[in-house]
C-alpha cells in the first residue's frame, strides 16, 4: 500500500509540472547540444561520457544522474535506457532527450521524487546507440520514412541481430544442467559483432548494471526476456512459443509497471494486435535470435525489458509532446523499480568487500554476482526466499529474508575463508591423474527476425 501511495503521489507530483520543453527531432548536432545543455544545467548531478564511436565515427554519448557523477557508490544500483538501436525507430530517442532535461529541471525545482531518485540511483541514459543509421532515416524525415531505411547500422547490420548468441549455448547446457546465467562469450565474439554493439558489451561489462530498458517503436507493448525460443532450433512453423525465464513473474511485473503507468499501452488494442496488459514475452511475440535483452539476461547481472512505445516508427514532431506526455510517469517509474528485492554488501571478516560472489536464491535458478567493492543488487517480488552467497575461497553463507513491497531488504554477507588441510604428498604409485577436458559450445547464427 504505501509503494502504491508512493507511485500516486508521485504521478501528481509530475502532473503539477509544466515544463518548457522543445518538443523537435534531433539530428545528431542536435542531439549532441541537447546532452551537453542539460550537463550544463546541472553540473554537480550529471556527466556526459562515450562508450565508443559508430561506424561512421559519431560517439555514443551517454549522460549519468547521480549526486556524485562518475563514482559508484556502494549500495546505490546503477540503472540504464537505451534509445534508438534501430536508426528509424526515434521515439525513444526523443523521449530519452526530454527526460533527460526533465530530470534537471525538476531536479533544479526541488521536485522531492526526483531529488530521491538521482540521490539514491546512478541513472545512465544514451539516447541513440545507432546515430548513423538515424541520420538516414532522418534524411526522409516522418513523411516519406520507409519502414526499414535507416534500421540498421551503417554496416547494414540490425543491432538487435548482432549480439553473441548465449541462449542457444544456454538451451543447449541446459540439457545437462548447465547455467543460465553469466555465460561466457565465444572466443572469436570480438570479430563477429559491430563497433556499436562492441561499445555496448564493453559498457554493461564495466558497470554493475541492475535494471534496464531498451526503447524501440513500431508496437506499443513492454516486452520482456525470453526473446528467442528453444523451439526455433526446430523448424517449427510458427515459432512462437512463450520461452519465461526462471525470473518471469518478476519481468511480468517490471513490464506491467511501465505499461500501466502509460497512457495506453495497459489498454492491450495498439496497432491492430492485442496484448493483455500491454506486455507479452518476446518468443510468444515471435522468436528473436541475438537480441540485445537477452543477452544482458545471460551474460550479466541486468534485467532488460524492450519498450516497444509507437505504431508510427518515426513520428511526426506535433505528435512528440503527446508521446511525452503518454510515457513521463512510466519512465520514471520504471527506474523506481530498481529499488526493490534485496541488496547488500559481501565481505571477508575483515570487512574487505569481495567481489564475484555469486547470490542464490532458491527456488530460481538465475543466480547474480557482487559488484568490485562487494555489493550485490538481487531484484526479487515480495514473499520470503532463502539466499545463499557463496565465493572461491570461503565458506558459503545462508539466510532467510523477508521482501516487502516498498523498499529493498538490506542483506549483508560476512563470509568466512575455507580453511582446507593440506594432505601429506603420497609417493607415486604408478598411475595418473586424467584431466577432463572442457569443450566450449560456440553459438551458431540463427534466422533473423523482423521488428525489435
Amino acid at each position: 500500500m504505501a509503494r502504491g501511495l508512493r507511485s500516486l503521489g508521485g504521478a501528481l507530483l509530475l502532473l503539477e509540472v509544466a515544463a518548457a520543453l522543445s518538443f523537435l527531432h534531433h539530428r545528431y548536432e542536435e542531439m549532441v547540444q541537447a546532452l551537453f545543455r542539460v550537463q550544463s544545467q546541472c553540473p554537480y548531478v550529471t556527466r556526459i561520457y562515450s562508450i565508443g564511436r559508430s561506424v561512421e565515427g559519431r560517439h555514443l554519448y551517454v549522460l549519468e544522474f547521480s549526486d556524485y557523477p562518475g563514482i559508484h557508490e556502494p549500495l546505490e544500483p546503477e540503472f540504464k535506457y537505451v534509445g534508438n538501436m534501430h536508426g528509424n525507430e526515434v521515439l525513444g530517442r526523443e523521449l530519452l532527450l526530454q527526460l533527460s532535461e526533465f530530470l534537471c529541471e525538476e531536479y533544479r525545482r526541488g521536485n522531492e521524487r526526483i531529488t530521491h531518485l538521482i540521490h539514491d540511483t546512478r541513472i545512465h541514459i544514451m539516447p541513440s546507440m545507432n546515430p548513423d543509421g538515424y541520420e538516414v532515416a532522418a534524411k526522409q524525415g516522418p513523411d516519406s520514412n520507409g519502414y526499414l531505411t535507416g534500421r540498421n547500422n551503417a554496416n547494414g547490420v540490425d543491432l538487435n541481430r548482432n549480439f553473441p548468441d548465449l541462449n542457444t549455448f544456454m538451451y543447449y547446457s541446459g540439457e545437462i544442467s548447465g547455467p543460465n546465467h553469466h555465460i561466457p562469450l565465444p572466443d572469436n565474439w570480438k570479430s563477429q559483432v559491430e563497433p556499436e554493439t562492441l561499445a555496448v558489451i564493453q559498457w554493461i561489462s564495466s558497470y554493475n548494471f541492475v535494471l534496464s530498458a531498451n526503447l524501440h517503436g513500431g508496437a506499443v507493448v513492454a516486452n520482456y526476456p525470453y526473446d528467442k525460443s528453444q523451439d526455433q532450433r526446430f523448424r517449427s512453423h510458427r515459432r512462437t512459443v512463450n520461452t519465461p525465464t526462471p525470473d518471469d513473474k518478476l519481468f511480468q511485473k517490471l513490464a506491467k509497471t511501465y505499461s500501466y503507468a502509460h497512457g495506453w499501452m495497459h489498454r492491450g488494442w495498439n496497432c491492430g494486435d492485442y496484448f493483455a496488459d500491454g506486455i507479452t514475452n518476446g518468443a510468444s511475440w515471435y522468436s528473436l535470435s541475438k537480441g540485445m535483452q537477452d543477452f544482458n539476461y545471460l551474460y550479466t547481472n541486468c534485467f532488460e525489458i524492450t519498450l516497444e512505445l509507437s505504431c508510427n516508427k518515426f513520428p511526426p514532431e506535433e505528435d512528440l509532446e503527446r508521446q511525452w506526455m503518454a510515457n513521463r510517469e512510466a519512465l520514471v517509474a520504471f527506474i523506481e523499480e530498481v529499488h526493490q528485492g534485496i541488496k547488500g554488501m559481501v565481505s571477508d571478516e575483515n570487512n574487505n568487500g569481495i567481489a564475484g560472489a555469486v547470490i542464490s536464491v532458491q527456488g530460481i535458478s538465475h543466480d547474480i554476482t557482487s559488484g568490485d567493492m562487494g555489493d550485490y543488487f538481487r531484484l526479487l517480488l515480495p514473499g520470503t526466499y532463502t539466499v545463499t552467497a557463496s565465493a572461491e575461497g570461503y565458506q558459503p553463507q545462508t539466510v532467510t529474508t523477508t521482501v516487502g513491497p516498498a523498499a529493498p531488504s538490506l542483506v549483508h554477507f560476512q563470509l568466512k575463508q575455507d580453511v582446507v588441510r593440506k594432505l601429506p604428498e603420497r609417493k607415486a604409485s604408478g598411475t595418473r591423474t586424467n584431466k577432463a577436458l572442457q569443450k566450449k559450445v560456440v553459438p551458431r547464427a540463427t534466422r533473423r527476425g523482423t521488428q525489435r
